[in-house]
């Protein structure tokens, strides 16, 4: 990869985060999200664009990946930059699966020394990483986040199923809950599918299929709502492969609008289209909540407490991957995997919590903690 790339040069995040289980917290770590604006815009900042500088991984950390977790890393890149000799880390915005591919590219001045991701490395990611002699691959879940169905305020809330969001923006549905003859989704207003449910049209604004927000809420949204069709539900016991084609495979008729990697303009739009629905990372919700509102899912509210301990159902893990053999060719390395993972960082009440990240049970931080600081990389690919 050419050492002369576009980086966006981090500044202070006021405002404005990013969203997005583990085998202790919510949801699965296999989940499934987003990120990569030209510039990334919150409570009326802006992101410099950096320039072609020609700086490499031997002079400064170069992190790449989640648009979810970059205000997350942008803050502790900032702290790290602020208390330390160490530059300030080079922060981009590439969205998860972008992210992966920079960082799996291989070893040297010119890669990536960390990723952010809102979703675990896939096995086809680990394998690329080992193929490309990035051996080393050192897993650090951050902590959790919940995706959310936002509008704006001055609209009517949302109080939806799984299944009905499913009903509502998978490309095809059953013909009947037991007939998974596959037709093309009709629906064009909410109260088509459930008269309790808006009369207003299908606009949904969302992440892009290089967002791991996009894989998370297919993966838990999408396709537990599938599973409600008692045909579809039969189909993934029976055949796993076509069930998942179906249960994520979004719309392509403008109900779901893909809206590039910067969860921050989704908001934007939502401001703009009151009748409209966004989907993004709950620490958006919170750092907009004077005019935004998250719609229960199952009953569930999309609050702190209900991701944290699982019960919202759209709630997955936030992770940042270190790549080991880069600890001893860049200066502060270690230094900024520790900054990544103190107790004043990522702890119960760090200054990521403040910024909107849900913290990890205090024995699940000790433990990520340990296995970090050691940068003990992972054993194998995860299962799938």
């Amino acid at each position: 990869m050419a050492n002369h790339r576009i980086f966006l040069v981090s500044t202070i995040c006021a405002a404005a985060l990013a969203a997005c289980g583990s085998e202790s917290g919510p949801a699965s770590d296999t989940g499934a999200e987003t990120a990569g604006p030209a510039a990334f815009e919150t409570a009326g900042q802006s992101e410099a664009i950096g320039q072609s500088t020609g700086v490499t991984s031997g002079q400064t950390i170069q992190i790449v990946g989640s648009s979810t977790v970059y205000p997350f890393t942008t803050a502790v890149a900032e702290q790290f930059g602020a208390r330390t000799a160490f530059s300030t880390p080079i922060v981009e915005s590439t969205g998860t699966g972008g992210g992966m591919k920079l960082f799996c590219a291989g070893v040297g001045s010119s890669e990536p020394d960390f990723t952010n991701a809102s979703r675990r490395i896939k096995a086809s990611e680990f394998e690329m990483c080992q193929e490309n002699g990035v051996s080393s691959v050192v897993e650090i879940p951050v902590g959790y986040d919940g995706i959310v169905i936002s509008n704006v305020k001055s609209s009517p809330a949302m109080d939806i199923t799984s299944k009905q969001l499913f009903t509502a923006l998978a490309k095809q549905i059953p013909a009947s809950d037991d007939d998974c003859t596959m037709q093309d989704n009709p629906y064009t207003n909410w109260s088509e599918i459930d008269p309790a449910l808006p009369d207003e049209t299908i606009e949904v604004y969302g992440p892009p299929p290089t967002s791991g927000t996009r894989d998370a809420f297919v993966e838990l949204g999408m396709a537990k709502g599938a599973a409600g069709y008692a045909c579809l539900a039969e189909m993934e016991e029976s055949d796993g492969d076509r069930f998942e084609a179906i249960a994520h495979t979004l719309r392509e008729d403008q109900r779901w609008i893909d809206a590039g990697e910067n969860d921050n303009a989704i908001v934007q739009t939502l401001t703009k289209t009151p009748t409209a629905f966004g989907v993004f990372g709950y620490s958006f919700l919170e750092q907009n909540q004077n005019r935004l509102q998250g719609a229960m899912v199952d009953g569930v509210e999309p609050s702190f407490d209900n991701i944290a301990s699982g019960d919202y159902p759209i709630s997955r893990t936030l992770f940042v991957y270190a790549k080991g053999q880069h600890a001893e060719l860049v200066p502060g390395f270690q230094e900024f995997v520790n900054e990544y993972t103190s107790e004043e960082a990522m702890g119960e009440f760090g200054y990521l919590t403040e910024k909107g990240l849900i913290p990890l049970p205090a024995d699940r931080v000790e433990e990520v903690r340990a296995a970090s600081r050691a940068l003990e990389p992972m054993a194998g690919p995860p299962s799938e």
